[in-house]
């Protein structure tokens, strides 16, 4: 097998959660680049509407799929509609997240439970959902997208904190009840990128610094430097790897 075709997603369809804006945009250009067709999801749906369009300018296949990655009766109803349509998802990217920050002693339950149910109990329920239909086909991709928290906090973090790290035990939990079944289940765990998310910290020149000198790639990281490893974790070249956690951060977890 040549290595264009091991790392080929030529014929599979891809579910990229919050793939509108941000990362999630970008790793699905990847995989839209590497051959999938892509499903593009996002809250707001003609802001979805508009990036399924561009994809499309471009040359990709892309399919709308807009809800809330926190209501379990969206999630379902998303995938009834997908099985309704005959588009079968092979490979799913749980991206979508969210950030909240406050120091624990003045954060507000809601607050904590609407980071959890972001971007950690949307990740398992939309994964059994897809897993559901994988596991008939024994076949399917799982990609988690964890943080450097999935391994060390933060002070003022720590919804996003707790979240991430437990990305990182349900994607291990996944491989060990899906990987029998043909489905490889993993994470990749970005450092510090330059995304709207992160402009605050960006701007602010005392951060910025710590970000650089802190990593020893002495520079944040760009969206599109997470395709190659999105693209390895959704192809065939992945098909032995199992419950891992890929750090894609310049280097920022190797070093004191």
């Amino acid at each position: 097998m040549s290595n264009q075709t091991i790392f080929s997603l030529q014929g599979r369809t891809a579910l990229v959660t919050g793939s509108s804006r941000g990362l999630g945009r970008a790793m699905a250009e990847g995989l839209a680049v590497a051959g999938a067709r892509i499903i593009i999801n996002g809250t707001d749906p003609s802001r979805v509407d508009e990036t399924v369009a561009e994809f499309r300018a471009a040359g990709h296949q892309a399919d709308a799929a807009a809800f809330d990655v926190t209501s379990e009766e969206a999630i379902k109803n998303a995938f009834a509609a997908l099985d309704t349509a005959g588009i079968e998802v092979d490979i799913l990217v749980n991206n979508a997240g969210i950030q909240y920050r406050k120091p624990m002693i003045e954060l507000e339950t809601a607050d904590w439970q609407r980071v959890i149910d972001t971007n950690l109990t949307s990740a398992f329920v939309i994964g059994r959902e897809a897993a559901k239909r994988m596991i008939p086909r024994g076949y399917g991709k799982i990609v988690n997208i964890g943080s450097l928290t999935s391994e060390l906090a933060r002070a003022t973090v720590a919804p996003y904190t707790v979240a991430k790290g437990g990305i990182k035990m349900l994607t291990r939990a996944m491989a060990a009840e899906w990987a029998q079944h043909g489905i490889q289940s993993n994470a990749i765990g970005p450092g510090y990128m330059l995304t709207d998310m992160n402009q605050a910290l960006i701007d602010n020149p005392e951060f910025d610094a710590w970000v650089k000198g802190r990593t020893p790639s002495r520079r944040w990281g760009k969206p599109e430097e997470l395709i190659g490893t999105a693209v390895f974790l959704s192809s065939s070249a992945s098909d032995y790897v199992n419950g891992q956690i890929i750090y894609v951060d310049g280097g920022m977890l190797a070093v004191l």
